[in-house]
């Protein structure tokens, strides 16, 4: 095919790895192949120089993409080890792409809905009694330092975790976490500013963990739903609109990391 006298291109450019990116998909390979495991040693940086016979800022370019990724973490000074990519460092990336996207508080609390009552009702057929254990342990630090609107909204957030942990989905365990930074960190508003909101988050606690030892996940439906409706309620009479983007609370941050 011509036009104007040029033959059109057909194919397009081939585009060659760089040297770092073949050093780090060979030993990505290695890691989701199964035959590197968690907390299996890679070596040293001089090591892989010698077995990938590329010079060391190659592999060490490599070995960034790999640390970036989650993949790979330094232990025990130059030693390389395998370990699972952490859930926060995938999550925070997400969270960032919904600041940019200019995603609102309405479509976080209607995500939040959505998992959180998923979240529990797995929760309900599989929490063990290590889950209830942990679960108890944060209703008994929620009591401590429900004068704390700083630490209960910490608090508040392990306890969400702890809910997607304990239905022991990892899949949803994932999904609900990049919401969950920008949605539950706002309880520190919400009690600073309603002063019911703290009482009536700790007490939806309790509701919440005995529905689940007692495998009734009816109640346990009821009172998650009651909970994050909670939360948009307290956001409103905190001054909030429901609608604003969450990259608007950063300006309520305070230089010590407090909602103002």
């Amino acid at each position: 095919m011509k036009m104007s006298g040029v033959v059109a291109d057909r194919f397009a450019r081939i585009k060659v790895p760089s040297a770092y990116q073949l050093v780090a998909e060979a030993i990505e390979r290695e890691i989701l192949s199964g035959r590197l495991k968690p907390g299996d040693e890679i070596g040293t940086e001089a090591e892989l120089v010698r077995q990938f016979g590329v010079n060391r800022s190659t592999v060490r370019e490599g070995i960034r993409l790999l640390e970036q990724s989650g993949l790979v973490q330094r232990e025990s000074g130059r030693r390389l080890h395998v370990c699972l990519p952490r859930y926060r460092s995938l999550s925070s990336r997400m969270s960032r792409a919904m600041i940019l996207d200019q995603v609102t508080f309405r479509e976080i609390h209607e995500t939040a809905m959505a998992l959180e009552l998923a979240a529990v009702e797995a929760a309900v057929e599989r929490a063990d009694c290590a889950d209830l254990d942990a679960l108890e342990a944060n209703y008994r630090k929620s009591e401590a330092e429900i004068a704390d609107p700083v630490r209960l909204a910490e608090i508040d957030t392990e306890f969400h975790a702890l809910i997607a942990r304990a239905s022991h989905n990892r899949v949803l365990e994932l999904a609900r976490e990049p919401a969950a930074l920008l949605f539950f960190p706002t309880t520190e508003l919400v009690c600073r500013r309603v002063p019911e909101g703290a009482g009536r988050m700790v007490a939806a606690h309790r509701e919440i963990i005995d529905a689940i030892r007692a495998r009734d996940a009816e109640a346990a439906r009821l009172w998650m739903r009651r909970h994050v409706a909670d939360w948009r309620r307290g956001f409103e009479r905190a001054g909030r609109d429901i609608d604003e983007p969450v990259g608007r609370m950063a300006n309520l941050i305070s230089p010590g990391g407090a909602y103002t």
